[in-house]
């Protein structure tokens, strides 16, 4: 048995920007700023970004922690309102529709998500592009630690919970377009498959020897195939 643990801000979708500019003014509101213009959010979790933005604008740990549920919460109110516009055309990325599909119907797959997004965020960004959110069987969240490498071991135990039986490391298979998706399987031995439809090209993926690298997700055999194997 294999848990397919998806990514989602450049695997599953592509929001063209959406939750930075977001999250830029739910910063702006709470810290009166939105942090550095050069720092980037890809492979992060949502509280690992607003601390470490505010900590390049001279905040102390202490005041973030005392303003971070304000930021996140309107962070998430500012998500709701930009993509309720979303002039800028929030969509599923190539292969997506079709390989949730196979992985939903395949018996020794189960569908997972591993994502930085906080839950509230995340149900509502796969929402808007149609995909139900309880079609995932379990998940980790930016909600459940700030650490992303921490996340594995949170799927991997309520991968255990949910199917009653203990799951191997080894068999939590993370899907996603950073190193950092690649970096946080290793501390529990997880597996991870790279996919270069976010800001990372094949080679740079390639770099962090994943088990597998794409293109895209859209040969949906060969991806299922590697699922599998990894």
């Amino acid at each position: 048995m294999k848990i397919a643990l998806f990514d989602i801000d450049g695997t599953i979708l592509w929001s063209r920007g959406a939750g930075r500019r977001s999250m830029e003014r739910a910063l702006t509101g709470i810290f009166g700023t939105p942090g550095p213009a050069g720092y980037r959010y890809d492979g992060k979790t949502d509280k690992q970004i607003v601390r470490e933005a505010m900590q390049h604008e001279g905040f102390s740990g202490a005041e973030i922690d005392s303003r971070m549920d304000a930021v996140l919460d309107r962070y998430v109110r500012e998500l709701v309102i930009e993509l309720a516009g979303d002039q800028h055309g929030t969509a599923l990325l190539p292969g997506v529709a079709a390989l949730l599909d196979a992985v939903e119907q395949h018996d020794d797959i189960v569908l997972g998500l591993l994502t930085g997004n906080l839950v509230r965020g995340a149900e509502h960004k796969l929402r808007v592009v149609g995909v139900d959110p309880g079609r995932f069987v379990v998940g980790a969240f930016g909600s459940d630690h700030e650490v992303r490498s921490e996340l594995p071991a949170i799927a991997r135990q309520r991968a255990s919970v949910v199917l009653g039986r203990d799951i191997a490391a080894a068999d939590c298979v993370i899907i996603g377009d950073t190193p950092n998706d690649v970096a946080c399987s290793r501390p529990i031995g997880a597996r991870a498959i790279a996919v270069a439809t976010g800001h990372y090209d094949v080679t740079a993926l390639a770099a962090c020897c994943p088990e597998a690298v794409f293109a895209d997700l859209s040969n949906t055999d060969a991806v299922l195939q590697a699922i599998i194997d990894a």
